[in-house]
């Protein structure tokens, strides 16, 4: 409704606008006109007749000047896409123009003056219409249309939305429900092969369609979960086998050494050998369960710690004094190469463990009168040290897998040096704990160059640590 008040209120101003200039130049006689055709090219159709309804009663003086602009208003008229009625009285309330009444007239009292109304009114066969209206010193101006027209198209409009309002919700559901089962469809065939992957067939994968989608994406993050597990299990596999065997072999030595001193009567020297082989694989049993106690609880975050500001340079020296004594059995030169001051944040009774573990292990596989070197160096932002010996070397394929938890290049030859394969399992650990890095350089028979590369202190590594 408020569309058509202000296209009746446009059609209004429109007309004021129009005829305003002229009312006063034209002096003015009664008659009856009919309304010229208009030529094709100012009309919309040249076979156009003009209806009877539509004759028009005007006040001339000009005719060729009244013609003009009552033909014009017409045309107007015939123009719109609204069957508007309109209405032009002088100011003695004569009829100059009307045009979509036939012989009705339009009353309204009340007329505003220089302002416009619009309101409702009924004609004389009880037709409602829409009025506007407005007056002012020459002319009153009415425009109205049938509300009838407007409640017509309310109900084709009602009608058509009364069958078409079920065809689409009909529409929407069957094709709602065909994307649903062909979207989700892909998603039943990830979850049935998700759950048809248990422990026992992690070498199976999704089948992946190709399509780098949502669900290409979530097949291959599957899949790769898949990977991590696997991997996560043979680990855990190849540890439990890995244990056992470490446990295994001193009982079983220990076992071995027993009943043979229960099955013959020995000397007493003989049961002391036995007591002491004994007790030397208890110790190694009690080492072996202890470094896992270690790794297990650094695992879970339960291992104690405390850091503070750690000097390398005297663990350095104090390392080297200690090595010394270790190497002296076997006749091999310790030597400090560089050391430099470097300050890092962390734990100094860790810090000196993973040193002398690497220390030791470079003295157990280096044959005698070899050499073992310290390096203590500062790099712009990280500490890095450097453990280098002359010792058997470590073959390419096994330089990745020696910090691997009970792995050891030569197993036989491991034992008889008193190894456990955990020991650079630990080393590692304890780089990751302070936030740095450890890798080998190694060839064989030409010695092997442990790196440690450690942040030094500053704000941003003081916040990560705390």
């Amino acid at each position: 409704m408020s569309s058509l008040d202000r296209s009746l209120y446009n059609e209004v101003v429109w007309l004021k606008n129009f005829i305003e200039p002229q009312a006063k130049r034209i002096r003015v006689k009664k008659q009856r006109i009919k309304p010229k055709a208009q030529a094709p090219n100012e009309i919309q159709s040249s076979t156009q007749e003009i209806r009877k309804s539509d004759e028009v009663i005007v006040e001339a003086g000009d005719s060729t000047e009244f013609d003009r602009i009552w033909n014009q208003i017409y045309e107007h008229t015939l123009l719109s896409p609204k069957k508007q009625i309109i209405q032009i009285r002088d100011k003695n309330n004569d009829i100059l123009y009307k045009s979509g009444l036939g012989k009705e007239e339009l009353v309204f009292d009340n007329i505003p003056f220089n302002s416009t109304r619009v309101a409702t009114i009924w004609n004389s066969s009880g037709q409602q219409l829409r009025l506007a209206v407005s007056q002012d010193q020459h002319m009153k101006v009415y425009v109205a249309y049938p509300l009838s027209e407007i409640w017509d198209l309310l109900g084709n409009l009602f009608s058509i939305f009364l069958y078409l309002i079920p065809v689409a919700l009909l529409a929407s559901i069957v094709g709602g429900y065909f994307l649903a089962v062909r979207s989700l469809k892909p998603v039943d065939a990830i979850t049935a092969a998700a759950r048809a992957i248990t422990a026992h067939n992690l070498d199976q994968r999704i089948q992946h369609s190709g399509v780098d989608d949502e669900l290409g994406r979530l097949v291959s993050t599957f899949n790769e979960m898949i990977t991590r597990l696997k991997y996560s299990f043979e680990q855990i596999q190849q540890f439990s086998q890995d244990v056992s065997h470490e446990l295994r072999t001193p009982l079983t030595i220990m076992r071995g050494e027993i009943e043979l001193g229960l099955r013959t009567e020995q000397t007493s020297d003989s049961y002391k050998e036995i007591l002491t082989s004994s007790h030397e694989e208890i110790l190694r049993m009690i080492t072996i369960i202890e470094n896992l106690l270690t790794i297990a609880k650094g695992d879970r975050g339960t291992l104690y710690h405390e850091f503070h500001d750690v000097w390398l340079r005297p663990i350095m020296r104090e390392l080297f004094e200690d090595s010394k004594f270790l190497a002296e059995q076997k006749q091999i030169s310790i030597s400090l190469i560089q050391m430099d001051d470097a300050l890092i944040w962390g734990d100094s009774g860790q810090i000196r463990q993973l040193l002398l573990n690497l220390v030791e292990n470079a003295i157990k596989y280096t044959p005698e009168r070899g050499t073992v070197e310290l390096s203590l160096i500062r790099e712009q932002e990280t500490a890095v040290i450097k453990v280098k010996d002359s010792g058997i070397g470590i073959p390419k394929e096994d330089q990745q897998k020696i910090f691997d938890r009970f792995y050891r290049v030569d197993k036989a030859r491991t034992r008889e040096r008193g190894g456990t394969g955990l020991g650079l399992s630990m080393v590692k650990w304890g780089v990751e704990l302070h936030r740095g890095t450890i890798s080998v350089e190694s060839e064989i028979h030409q010695g092997s160059t442990f790196i440690i590369t450690l942040p030094l202190k500053h704000e941003k590594q003081l916040q990560l640590f705390q």
